[in-house]
């Protein structure tokens, strides 16, 4: 949301009446769960919507989905994209939500590869492909996702510019499908390369 803070508060309570507390108060073009707020009832949506556009102007409402989280990388090959062996993040209990303590300080970790059916494993790099297409992005892309309860994948963001360490999952999860970090980085090097400059 860009617009003014009453019009936007006004439209976060509705879209509670509809969804139910909590909410996720986030910034749009951001990363690291930082700037991310958990609001419980409308007492805290004004701070909430403070910190969110102290790092953007713009910002986004979620409302709370249970499940597990499951991401995939997405990389651009010659041939197209394709999707890495996906991973999952385990449930935080120290912590309200996945936030940038619990990422950076805590570091919670990652399972890869993530505990799923092959029928899972399948429909999730299918996704995480689609969404790559979808959004026409190029070069590499992290898409989150959320397997809920009634076992279907519900797509929560793409991260366009996701962690690169050698330690972070987009490697980690290349390093699981047999693309070691050297070659990643050559991957991504040789598609820039191939790639036309200008509009598209």
């Amino acid at each position: 949301m860009g617009q003014r803070p009453q019009a936007a508060r006004k439209r976060i309570v509705a879209f509670a009446g509809e969804h139910g507390w909590p909410l996720f108060i986030k910034p749009a073009r951001a990363g690291s769960s930082i700037g991310i707020t958990k609001v419980d009832d409308v007492s805290g949506l004004d701070e909430a919507i403070e910190e969110a556009r102290r790092h953007d102007p713009k910002f986004l409402v979620e409302s709370l989905l249970r499940g597990r989280e499951i991401e995939c990388g997405v990389l651009e090959f010659e041939d197209g994209p394709r999707a890495s062996a996906p991973a999952e993040i385990p449930p935080v209990t120290s912590h309200d939500f996945y936030d940038f303590e619990a990422k950076y300080i805590d570091a919670a970790s990652g399972i890869v590869p993530a505990p799923l059916t092959d029928e899972q494993t399948a429909e999730v790099q299918r996704l995480a492909v689609d969404a790559f297409e979808a959004a026409s992005c190029e070069g590499l892309v992290r898409a989150d996702f959320f397997l809920t309860e009634d076992g279907g994948f519900v797509i929560n963001e793409i991260n366009t510019l996701p962690g690169f360490t050698p330690i972070s999952m987009f490697p980690r999860m290349w390093q699981e499908s047999g693309v070691n970090y050297p070659q990643l980085v050559d991957r991504l090097i040789q598609a820039a390369l191939n790639r036309p400059t200008g509009l598209r």
